[in-house]
């Protein structure tokens, strides 16, 4: 009976996790796309839901599974960009692909300030998604951005190779937990004159390296140090679970930019930020 007892209680335990693991695999996916930051809900919720497997590995797997969701909505466009460069060097490439040529260029020029965080910087990474205050922090620096983009003039300047750069320097900043990859991007493409929608789309394309960089790093520790399988259930369910709201958070936030209405997600950061700078004062 006491045999019986333990199994269920352990079964119980699993579908628990389980049930926590789809949890922040949908928060992740519904975050990394909507400007109110994936990896500062990532912190919080894991600390809300005391989920003791939500670490830098599950971190990953759950970006791959926002990876995903990029690839279905921008399947025509990723697909554009792989034929690009052999149409421009074979010199059939018509207008519409020699601008998705370019964009190619624009993408590798954007990845190269999280590459060079992600290589001299990896060490330092783990320690910060740990500490709960720079979260609140960084969240009220993502809603002070967002509550400005209505007041962001548009020139409807063109993506060049050193505004991609900047763009992708306010990405490597995303690293923090609380600050925005997809708010910090679009934030700063509009504040260099680019299109809205324009850079919004950008963003989500050159999320893919950022992404897959982020696995590739990883990985020697994952396979020094592999899951057990209870553990990959959780990774896989959660990644699974990220992928599906990912998609749908992408479909918002497209419709949420052409009516240029960004500021309702700064007055959430900003309410959240606040509220929990004001709990962990109170109660320090």
């Amino acid at each position: 009976m006491s045999l019986f007892s333990g199994c269920l209680s352990y079964s119980r335990c699993t579908c628990l996790e389980l049930v926590k693991a789809i949890i922040l695999g949908a928060v992740q996916g519904l975050t990394e796309f909507l400007p109110i930051s994936s990896s500062g809900h990532l912190v919080l919720g894991a600390e809300l839901l005391s989920f003791q497997e939500q670490g830098l590995a599950f971190d990953v797997f759950v970006h791959l599974g926002t990876l995903v969701s990029v690839c279905i909505v921008f399947r025509k466009e990723l697909s554009a960009m792989i034929r690009a460069p052999l149409a421009v060097l074979q010199k059939r490439a018509d207008k519409e692909l020699t601008d998705f040529f370019y964009w190619d260029i624009y993408v590798v020029i954007a990845t190269l300030p999280a590459v060079g965080v992600g290589l001299f910087l990896k060490d330092s990474i783990a320690g910060i998604f740990t500490n709960i205050l720079l979260v609140y922090c960084m969240l009220f620096v993502t809603g002070l951005i967002m509550v400005t983009t209505p007041y962001i003039r548009e020139r409807k300047v063109r993506l060049n190779c050193p505004r991609a750069l900047l763009i992708g320097c306010a990405q490597a900043m995303a690293i923090l937990p609380g600050l925005s990859r997809s708010g910090a991007t679009i934030f700063t493409g509009m504040l260099l004159g680019v299109n809205r929608e324009t850079v919004a789309r950008f963003s989500f394309v050159m999320s893919i390296p950022a992404i897959l960089g982020a696995v590739v790093l990883q990985s020697g520790d994952l396979l020094a140090n592999p899951p057990e399988s209870g553990i990959l259930l959780l990774i896989c369910a959660g990644m699974l679970s990220a992928a599906i709201s990912g998609y749908f958070a992408i479909i918002l936030l497209l419709n949420v930019i052409r009516k240029n209405k960004l500021q309702y997600f700064g007055y959430y950061c900003l309410l959240l930020a606040s509220s929990g700078l004001l709990y962990t004062y109170f109660t320090a």
